[in-house]
């Protein structure tokens, strides 16, 4: 997969990410009518999300012509224990859909067993070689699955084809569009712990699966992709707030500490992409823009953001006569994670840019229940609930 941004990192990565392509309702990337597209806000009255909601999933909605179910499941169930002092974890574990012919995925259900537990899933499709390095790494790892803060944790050879956060029902795509599915490829499902979520500090276990909607797919199908465009963060503490993690320095260094050296590596990196190497300023709110390489038709968008969101924008040639909004989530809730089709598909060309601005609010902090016990601190891009991203997900076709 091409990642426009200069840091291959997945959601919360993407990463988000959500990642996140993320339905209140089930919908299709095909507007339905009344739907306005893109610029579209939070349900009215919505409250800012503490990743605290249930989760019921809906009934599957009917299967279309050659479509199928296929249901996954992890092994076993899982406790996830937290590493380096931090309260999140990051753990992959490999499914396989059985697939011994070309197949596309049109549509996903997500389905959480322990939503105290599960921050957001991603879906990566992995082939044959890369399912065999994703095993044995599985087999030298104790416990089901491996830790991958930041991605799969195995090689190139793989595709992010689906995700989930809070507020999501079925991903269901219109019925010519789909991520290819090769035969003997398999799946990388990433798990977010977030073990702030666990009742009274008792950490249960997970068994976390996926209903996947699949068919063979025709001449006229259209191969999609996921794109994922990424902007720094830099929220100072707030008014009032004092303590060591509040230096940039000391936060960056605890984000290193919890996730590793590439965590650190991707706030510097970030900064020096997005802010052209200069040295980062301090402020609520951040954009990045980026160049896109290759021509390509957007069908839908999604933001993501962790508990201190406030809004998301992404846009298109900005500062210029032709810039338009692609996505504008002005009242940003965790909880409430949407996919916004687009009222029609939009062509972009080589050249082009694409702009992500987030706005942060550290004041959240005294609001949240899950934050409220944690010090107080400089928050910079990191993999934690209680640490921030800012991205914009984009799915997408190329030509071939």
């Amino acid at each position: 997969m091409e990642i426009v941004r200069p840091v291959q990192r997945s959601l919360g990565t993407a990463a988000l990410l959500g990642a996140v392509l993320l339905l209140i309702t089930s919908c299709s990337l095909s507007p339905g009518p009344g739907e306005s597209g893109a610029g579209k806000p939070s349900p009215s009255g919505a409250g800012h999300g503490g990743h605290d909601s249930r989760f019921d999933p809906p009934a599957a909605a009917p299967l279309r012509d050659g479509e199928r179910f296929v249901n996954l499941s992890m092994p076993r169930p899982y406790t996830p224990a937290a590493p380096n002092g931090g309260t999140d974890e990051y753990r992959c574990f490999l499914v396989d859909p059985g697939l011994t012919n070309p197949a596309f995925l049109t549509g996903s259900q997500f389905l959480p067993q322990n939503t105290e537990l599960v921050h957001h899933a991603i879906f990566f499709r992995v082939g044959p070689q890369s399912a065999k390095e994703a095993r044995e790494l599985d087999d030298s790892t104790p416990g089901e699955g491996w830790t991958c803060f930041g991605n799969s944790g195995i090689g190139d050879d793989l595709a992010w084809v689906a995700h989930w956060a809070p507020g999501a029902n079925e991903t269901l795509l219109a019925p010519d569009l789909g991520y290819p599915m090769t035969p003997g490829s398999q799946l990388v499902m990433q798990v977010h712990y977030n073990l702030l979520g666990a009742q009274a500090g008792a950490v249960g276990s997970d068994r976390s699966g996926i209903r996947l909607r699949l068919t063979d797919g025709g001449a006229n199908f259209v191969s999609l992709t996921t794109d994922v465009i990424s902007a720094p963060v830099e929220l100072p503490c707030a008014d009032g707030e004092s303590g060591p993690l509040c230096e940039r320095q000391a936060a960056v260094a605890d984000v290193r500490s919890r996730f590793g050296d590439a965590a650190g590596a991707a706030v510097d990196e970030l900064n020096t992409y997005c802010n052209g190497g200069r040295a980062p300023v301090a402020g609520a709110t951040q954009h990045c823009d980026q160049e896109i390489r290759k021509p390509a038709t957007l069908y839908a968008l999604a933001g993501h953001m962790h508990l201190l969101g406030r809004s998301i924008k992404v846009e298109l040639n900005p500062d210029t006569p032709q810039a338009r909004t692609l996505l504008d989530i002005p009242a940003y809730d965790f909880d409430s994670q949407a996919i916004q089709p687009l009222v029609a598909p939009v062509a972009v060309k080589a050249g082009d840019r694409y702009r992500v601005t987030c706005t942060h609010d550290a004041n959240l902090r005294r609001q949240i229940p899950q934050l409220q016990p944690l010090p107080p601190r400089y928050v910079v891009w990191g993999e934690g609930t209680s640490d921030e991203m800012c991205i914009g997900i984009i799915v997408t076709s190329r030509p071939v």
